[in-house]
């Protein structure tokens, strides 16, 4: 028997979010999904942090409330026998700062949730927030739903891993500014066209704070088709939505679902005169460089964990590398057991490992000085320590 692959139809939920005040955010989209009638299953997709805005010096105050406007939305869903998703503030169990998590809430609850990946620093939002690691797609009665919030949507390898894992329906909740609508635009049917999927966005209007959103919520077709846009005024915009849609686009060509391995690690391997000129040019557009250095006689778990931490610091991680004669061998044996360019081959095939540099003398300090890095990850060679870091 046939899974089912996409909800029947979905709907974007747009209207004006006043900053910090959830109560009134609730009753308006209340309102306006009263006045729409839904029908039964359909996916209705509210803008990001609907409920309060991005009141940043509230934040841990207003994300206690997230349990309540949970419990909200799933009284809507139950009303009407819906789906409702939408991002807000949640607050992790330890110290940590929280996510902003986009959840998805049937008639019966909470159904799924998936982190928003790429923070706005122009915002500020990585001072309140932290980004998730993963996006896993939400498993829903109706097929697995993908999702993006906001600024992830200027990352197309984020939409791409989770077509590739079985979506054919991406939810974009954002609050996009109106300075740049023409990018929200270009960027929705750039997501669809590309993975031949639909993509269904909905964003605020209005004056929040003190920043005017653009609305034009849109939902966007396999073949980029634009099948509803709102204006720049609160509604309620759907469309029923069609598998065999996808089926015919997908029919001659489809490029999310092709994963072939075009590149050889080896040539992240690189000499350090050949690799400062790429670090030069990496850095002239904002990306900032971790640099870390050990032996790794050993790939184990522990250091593979090691190298993914000191990853996240930075943009671009570049291991230095003890080569064999600058290496002291091991007790009874005249060379290392495993040669610098096998070494550097293992690690060169690790995801999270940008270059690999060798370097010949008994400390990295030339090689710290050479690279200049903004991130320098100690003990990253040492799994029983954790990694530290020195700027």
């Amino acid at each position: 028997m046939n899974q089912p692959q996409l909800f029947p139809a979905a709907a974007c939920v747009q209207f004006t979010i006043r900053l910090g005040e959830p109560d009134r955010n609730i009753e308006a989209a209340t309102r306006l999904i009263d006045q729409y009638q839904p029908a039964p299953e359909t996916l209705l997709l509210l803008p990001e942090m609907w409920a309060t805005g991005f009141d940043y010096e509230r934040t841990v105050e207003l994300g206690q409330r997230t349990p309540e406007i949970l419990g909200a939305m799933q009284g809507i869903a139950a009303r009407h026998q819906v789906y409702l998703a939408g991002t807000m503030t949640a607050l992790p169990e330890e110290g940590s700062l929280p996510f902003n998590m986009l959840y998805l809430v049937g008639p019966s609850g909470v159904i799924g949730r998936l982190p928003k990946q790429q923070l706005f620093t122009y915002w500020q939002e990585d001072r309140f927030y932290r980004g998730g690691q993963s996006a896993p797609l939400l498993q829903t009665p109706c097929g697995p739903l993908g999702g993006l919030v906001c600024y992830d949507l200027r990352f197309p390898e984020l939409a791409r891993r989770q077509v590739f894992a079985g979506t054919r329906l991406l939810a974009v909740s954002a609050q996009w500014p109106l300075a740049r609508l023409d990018h929200w635009q270009t960027l929705l049917r750039a997501r669809a066209i590309e993975n031949q999927i639909y993509v269904v966005a909905a964003n605020g209007c209005g004056l929040t704070g003190t920043m005017t959103m653009g609305g034009h919520s849109m939902i966007v077709g396999p073949d980029g088709t634009v099948l509803r846009t709102a204006g720049t005024e609160a509604t309620v915009i759907g469309c029923p939505l069609d598998n065999v849609v996808v089926e015919e686009q997908r029919r001659i060509f489809c490029p999310a679902g092709l994963q072939t391995w075009l590149t050889e690690d080896k040539g992240k391997i690189r000499s350090l005169d050949s690799l400062l000129p790429e670090l030069a040019l990496i850095r002239r557009q904002g990306s900032r460089i971790a640099l870390t250095c050990g032996c790794f006689y050993l790939l184990d778990a522990d250091r593979v964990r090691s190298l993914e931490q000191a990853r996240r610091t930075a943009d671009c991680l570049v291991v230095g590398l003890h080569s064999d004669c600058s290496m002291q061998p091991p007790e009874g044996s005249s060379r290392p057991v495993n040669s610098a360019d096998n070494r550097a081959r293992v690690l060169a095939a690790l995801g999270c490992v940008d270059y690999v540099v060798l370097f010949a003398e008994e400390t990295p300090a030339q090689l710290i000085a050479a690279i200049e890095p903004d991130e320098l990850i100690k003990n990253a060679d040492r799994p029983e320590s954790t990694p530290s870091r020195c700027s």
